[in-house]
């Protein structure tokens, strides 16, 4: 990941990736198979929200997709930060995949920004 750190549909796919890795760790409950489906919808749709974004047919398409792709990486959070709370993992296994969570949330924020003072 450190070689595309800029590539943004790669950085979020190296995500999913990240979170898989999390919900294969968890221990099976009910409270975590429930966010395990949970964090797969919602941390896959940044990657394919990304994806149409980039083929948008106009700027505020453009903007809308983005905000959605900002609505699942918030919701991703969330789950994350009830798993950490939890304690089902160690904060050397989470702590990286919310800084990585957090980090993508700053990217696209900007992005939403700058792409709203265009229109």
């Amino acid at each position: 990941m450190k070689n595309r750190k800029f590539d943004l549909e790669e950085r979020l796919i190296d995500f999913v990736l990240l979170v898989d890795w999390i919900i294969e760790k968890l221990p099976s409950t009910r409270l975590t198979n429930h966010l395990a489906g949970q964090m797969i919808r919602s941390s896959t749709s940044p990657a394919l929200n990304y994806g149409e974004a980039q083929a948008a047919e106009s700027q505020k398409d453009f903007v809308h997709k983005i905000q959605i792709v900002l609505k699942e990486l918030r919701e991703t959070k969330v789950c994350l930060k009830i798993i950490h709370r939890k304690k089902y993992l160690t904060d050397d296994e989470i702590l990286p995949v919310l800084k990585e969570n957090d980090e993508l949330l700053a990217i696209f924020a900007k992005s939403v920004k700058t792409a709203k003072s265009n229109i």
